[in-house]
């Protein structure tokens, strides 16, 4: 880790997004923006982090804080622009012996690679480093401009720019970095707010440090990595762009997935080597797939991880909890939630498991349920090893099932049953000769009068 200080700006009320939450809350892959900005920055070595608010928007640091613990947080009292916001930080980045990044809690796309490159320019004797980006339509964006000698000297945005400027296309991400804070302080010292909305722009740093002689470079990234989010809409294009990465990630890594555009990752979704994903899979928060399980199609996996070999699927849930050994079989329309199944356990259709301990090789029939819930508490549920569970059996917890034993199909379990044993609860069935055929008759003849 560098002495680096990362000053996330993060005080946008986001109004275009129409929404109570704060902008910057707003989750891609299961994370909220925010997060993914203060987890690249500590991906590429940045040791510490200033996160800078709106009032009355405690919730937002509480967010930050939750992901970088050590972060300090700061309040932007009047929204006047970038510049304005970045001071708010003065008390982190004024002491910072290290260099200063500025970044954006709205841009959940930037990779540390980016962030690492921008800290070898300043490595290398950069006092001030620009991430820019060629785009195919530079509509507005501010244009990056540069002396006879091909040396950055200043931003120029849309509305002010020349014909010959707007013609440009290599265009600013809004993301610098600083030498030290000292360089910082000194240039956003100087930022006046001459301008039509009388606001302080970051941007003009670099038009400052041209003029004083510091050296200004760009760091080149892409357009889809840098974009930043305003809209629902601009929301859901990031939350596409970032499952298109999770997806090629994976298969990178050694997994199969068969309509890739149709599986969904979260941000902490851990995949193996040899792993076969069919169509429609969604993975929440939490979830680890062991090299060469296979998740058929129509899952959905959250909190839970799956042994080396195991099947899930297809129309299976795994919820918080769920812990699948080597081997083990979930099989369609099966619910397994906080329990444990054991190498080579088959939970293959119908099922609800919840609170239960599955022993190994344990064959539990279609239709099975653990009844886990009181009405007030939760309760556990043994199956041993070998044992074997009838179809359309209710376990009534807490309860063990012993090592090999047998449940009758259609039992209703709620005491202890020892291993080796068969247990049934079944009313005793009758059969009336006849009857049928009588009932038949008689309303046939009812139909006649």
């Amino acid at each position: 880790m560098t002495q680096a200080l990362a000053v996330v700006l993060a005080a946008g009320k986001g109004t275009r997004m129409k929404s109570d939450l704060p902008k910057v809350l707003h989750r891609i892959a299961g994370t909220t923006m925010l997060a993914h900005v203060l987890r690249t920055a500590a991906a590429a070595g940045v040791s510490q982090a200033a996160i800078v608010v709106g009032p009355g928007m405690g919730d937002v640091g509480d967010a930050g804080l939750a992901v970088t613990p050590d972060a300090q947080v700061f309040v932007q009292e009047d929204q006047l622009g970038t510049a304005d916001a970045v001071k708010a930080a003065a008390g982190a980045y004024e002491t910072a012996k290290g260099p200063v990044l500025v970044l954006y809690g709205d841009t959940p796309l930037l990779r540390p690679e980016t962030v690492k490159a921008v800290l070898g320019e300043l490595e290398a004797g950069a006092d001030l480093v620009v991430i820019g980006f060629e785009a195919a339509d530079p509509t507005g964006y501010g244009r990056l401009l540069f002396d006879e000698k091909s040396r950055l000297s200043g931003i120029r945005e849309e509305k002010d720019a020349t014909p010959a400027e707007r013609a440009l296309t290599l265009c600013n991400s809004g993301i610098m970095a600083f030498r030290s804070g000292a360089t910082l302080s000194g240039l956003i010292g100087r930022i006046g707010n001459h301008n039509a909305k009388g606001e302080y722009y970051l941007t003009d740093a670099v038009a400052l440090a041209y003029q004083e002689g510091l050296q200004t470079r760009v760091a080149l990234s892409n357009g889809e990595e840098v974009l930043g989010v305003n809209s629902r809409t601009e929301l859901s294009v990031a939350e596409g762009l970032m499952q298109r990465r999770l997806r090629t990630t994976a298969m990178e890594q050694g997994a199969t997935l068969v309509a890739p555009e149709t599986v969904f990752f979260s941000f902490d979704t851990a995949v193996g080597r040899d792993v076969l994903i069919e169509p429609n899979v969604i993975f929440g928060l939490g979830v680890t797939v062991d090299d060469g399980a296979t998740i058929r199609a129509f899952c959905h996996l959250e909190k839970s991880r799956v042994g080396p070999g195991a099947v899930v699927g297809p129309f299976a849930r795994l919820r918080p909890g769920t812990e699948l050994a080597q081997g083990a079989r979930v099989g369609n329309f099966v619910e397994i939630k906080n329990a444990y199944l054991a190498e080579g356990a088959k939970v293959n259709h119908l099922t609800y498991i919840g609170d239960a301990t599955v022993g190994p090789k344990a064959n539990i029939g279609a239709g099975t349920i653990t009844c886990n819930y009181d009405g007030f508490a939760k309760h556990t549920t043994e199956i041993g090893a070998g044992a074997f569970v009838g179809s359309n059996s209710s376990l009534i917890a807490p309860v063990t099932i012993g090592d090999g034993a047998y449940i009758g199909s259609g039992s209703v379990i709620s005491k202890d049953v020892p291993s080796d044993a068969l247990a049934l609860s079944r009313a005793p069935q009758e059969s009336r000769e006849g009857w049928a055929a009588k009932v038949r008759q008689r309303r046939n003849r009812d139909k006649t009068k």
